[in-house]
């Protein structure tokens, strides 16, 4: 079957498929169909561990018991004195639990079902290791004698290992499993342990009780005696203090200084009325008026208004004034009987005024006396207050005997009732923890689950598997489609050739020459076939590129990534169509087309420039593939290759060729290893930049393409080589089988 024509259902180098934004659910089935082996392999390795694991697995059975726990506690504590049922909390439910797994009531039950002699306790057991060397027939070894101890602390860890206690839901129920190989063993467990802590609780009720009742012994006779003792003090302190303590429960010194403080803030309101009624009459004798005035006064004073000998001058005052008033204006202003009043007048305004002056005297007089008596009760207000010091003193001191002799009172007669109802219980121990529903044999097996664990190793297969392959597609640093090549590149993908294999004879020989195969294949591709339209698109690329470049360079990253074939391929191709094309092999290092086109004792580049032979000497015309061929020479390697494919010579042969043909192509060195491309790049007017499918990474590629400014600017396009075209379709994710009826049927009929 023709390889050319089992490539020919593949468009090489236009990517028709919509982009990968527009179909992620897409880009997720490629995904899987590319990586599906390997998650397949993961998956099925995760299942055969479980069904191992399910194999080396005992079978196991847990048994289940419920049990009500107990909501009395016997408290000791001073705030829990007064009651005896408490509201249980979510803590102390817990704190049960925790008392039902603890070592105390296992050590109850090993005991008790002499577990330290059953061989599932202390035994080698029926576990996954012993299971294990059971099936690689091993014996585990014999090991020493072990203690009664260390049986009964194996068993101990044992039981523990496989007891699981848990509260239901919000309740008071807490519920009791165990799992036992012997589906009757873990009933019987169950059960065992549930009564195990009833009995515990049983026997920490009745041992609480005795404790307390001894404890509440000794300290009533204690509280007794230091409340006898409060009580004497007391007496003794009045007795010593001489305080009298009246029916309110105050002292005589309080009773008077209360009187004290009533009489004294009386004096002081006497003081302040005399004073001020002094300052107001003081005030009316300021505004005395002068001689010559007849103004009499007006004190708004009660003892001056009810006065009897000022109301009487005052009258006289009046009429003496009214009569002046008439006289004046009858005989006269100074008319002698005019003046007569006026002096009398006078006289009458003097002594007015002189009658103020009495009531002022007194009013000062009665001032004296008010501050005397405020001044003496304040003075034997604090004679008492420092006389009752000593004695507030001490009615401090009395207060806190008091208090301590109440409080001593009161704990004494709580004790004595504590101690009365610790007697009657310790009589009557009970609980309310019981058993309300009992372990039975289980019918079916708790572990391992069959289905559940098939499923989960299934799921965790397909978990672990999908992130592996996409550990290895983020990995994958090498180019598998031409999207991703011309994503990295920012140019075309000219086009995609397939991965050619030798045939009986990798190498074959006519008339002298050697042929690689994939050189053949590629020639021999029939002109309808893909390999033959791929050509086709590096032809149209040459000729429409915009500087009409005839001299075309093909490059590689590294070394054996197929540069060699695909320029010599092309200059076939073209050369068949007629076009006048010149095939120059300048990998003077390694002039492997020169060995390829069989011309390895030929004279060649290295020739021209070191002897100044002419071209039209050593050109040769290739009468096979129709194109003109300038070899390197291979009997030697220069080590200034660069130097020579950028000699004046060289410059001027390509300058002179791209007169004189149609297509000057020329196979240089690769880029990475040597610095021939960069030094030359110059020279070229375009690059085809040859890229080995699935081979070179991405990282080399970019590093290639940045050796020279020249390079990347004038790059024509890249061809992805030897492209395995099943793994290819699982990378794009489309089939190409709408391309069919444009190749003959030649072409289909040589695939089959």
């Amino acid at each position: 079957m023709n390889l050319a024509g089992q490539f020919s259902n593949y468009t090489p180098a236009v990517d028709n498929g919509p982009p990968a934004e527009q179909f992620p659910l897409r880009h997720i089935w490629e995904f899987l169909k590319r990586q599906w082996r390997l998650i397949a392999l993961v998956t099925c390795l995760a299942i055969t561990l479980d069904v191992v694991y399910l194999a080396v697995t005992p079978s196991r059975y847990t048994a289940q018991a419920d049990l009500i726990i107990d909501t009395k506690r016997v408290s000791w504590t001073q705030s829990e004195l007064a009651t005896e049922n408490r509201t249980i909390e979510d803590a102390s439910v817990e704190s049960e639990i925790e008392t039902t797994k603890s070592e105390k009531v296992a050590l109850a039950v090993v005991q008790r079902l002499h577990l330290d002699e059953d061989a599932e306790f202390v035994g080698a057991g029926s576990n996954l290791k012993s299971r294990i060397l059971s099936l690689l027939k091993l014996s585990p070894g014999a090991g020493a004698v072990a203690s009664k101890e260390d049986l009964t602390r194996r068993a101990l860890g044992t039981l523990k290992d496989n007891l699981r206690v848990m509260r239901l839901g919000r309740s008071y129920i807490e519920q009791i499993a165990y799992t036992s190989l012997d589906p009757a063993k873990a009933a019987t467990i169950a059960n065992v342990v549930a009564e195990a802590y009833i009995e515990d609780q049983l026997q920490a009720k009745f041992d609480a009780t005795h404790r307390a009742s001894i404890w509440l012994e000794q300290r009533i006779g204690e509280l007794r005696q230091q409340a006898s003792d409060a009580y004497k003090a007391v007496q003794d302190f009045k007795s010593q203090n001489g305080i009298i303590i009246g029916v309110e429960g105050k002292l005589a010194s309080e009773v008077e200084l209360d009187q004290l403080g009533v009489a004294l803030a009386k004096a002081r309101a006497d003081t302040s009325q005399a004073k001020a009624r002094l300052d107001r009459i003081e005030r009316v004798l300021e505004h005395r008026t002068d001689k010559g005035s007849f103004d009499i006064p007006d004190p708004i004073v009660t003892d001056a208004l009810n006065n009897p000998v000022i109301t009487k001058l005052r009258q006289q005052f009046l009429d003496d004034q009214s009569k002046e008033s008439e006289w004046s204006a009858r005989y006269g202003a100074d008319h002698q009987a005019a003046r007569n009043l006026r002096a009398e007048m006078a006289a009458l305004q003097r002594a007015i005024w002189d009658e103020i002056s009495r009531i002022a005297e007194s009013y000062k007089s009665e001032l004296q006396i008010a501050k005397s008596q405020e001044e003496s009760i304040d003075k034997r207000m604090s004679e008492v207050f420092q006389l009752s010091a000593s004695t507030r003193q001490s009615q401090v001191r009395l207060r806190e005997l008091e208090t301590a002799a109440n409080t001593y009172r009161g704990i004494y007669e709580t004790f004595l009732s504590r101690f009365t109802q610790s007697v009657q219980q310790q009589s009557f121990p009970s609980t309310e923890a019981r058993i309300i529903t009992a372990a039975t044999p289980p019918r079916g097996r708790s572990s391992p689950k069959i289905s559940l664990t098939l499923a989960l190793a299934t799921v965790c297969g397909l978990g672990l598997g999908l992130l592996s392959a996409f550990a290895r597609e983020q990995m994958n640093r090498q180019i598998h489609t031409r999207a991703q090549l011309e994503a990295l590149l920012g140019t075309t993908c000219l086009a995609v050739l397939p991965a050619f294999q030798d045939k009986n004879s990798a190498v074959r020989k006519q008339g002298g020459r050697r042929e690689s195969a994939a050189f053949m294949q590629l020639n021999d591709a029939p002109p309808f076939s893909a390999t033959a339209e791929a050509l086709r698109y590096i032809k149209v690329a040459i000729d429409l590129h915009p500087s009409g470049g005839k001299v075309i360079g093909f490059v590689s990253a590294l070394p054996s990534e197929g540069k060699t074939t695909v320029a010599a391929g092309f200059a076939a191709f073209v050369a068949k169509s007629g076009a006048r094309t010149l095939l120059i092999d300048g990998d003077l290092r390694n002039p492997s087309m020169t060995s390829t086109l069989g011309y390895d004792n030929s004279p060649g580049l290295l020739d021209m420039v070191a002897d100044k032979s002419q071209f039209d000497e050593i050109v040769i015309t290739d009468s096979k593939y129709k194109f003109d061929f300038l070899p390197a020479s291979t009997r030697i390697k220069p080590s200034n290759s660069s130097d020579i494919l950028n000699s004046a010579i060289t410059r001027r042969t390509l300058k002179a060729a791209k007169m004189d043909y149609d297509y000057v192509l020329v196979d240089l060195p690769p880029i990475l290893p040597v610095v021939d491309v960069k030094a030359v790049a110059h020279l070229f007017d375009a690059f085809v930049l040859v890229v080995e499918w699935g081979s070179t990474s991405t990282e080399e590629i970019l590093k290639a393409v940045a050796a020279s400014p020249l390079l990347s600017e004038r790059l024509l396009g890249a061809v992805l080589n030897k492209a395995d075209e099943a793994v290819m379709r699982r990378f794009e994710g489309y089939s190409d089988r709408s391309y069919n009826s444009y190749y003959t049927n030649d072409t289909i009929a040589e695939k089959v």
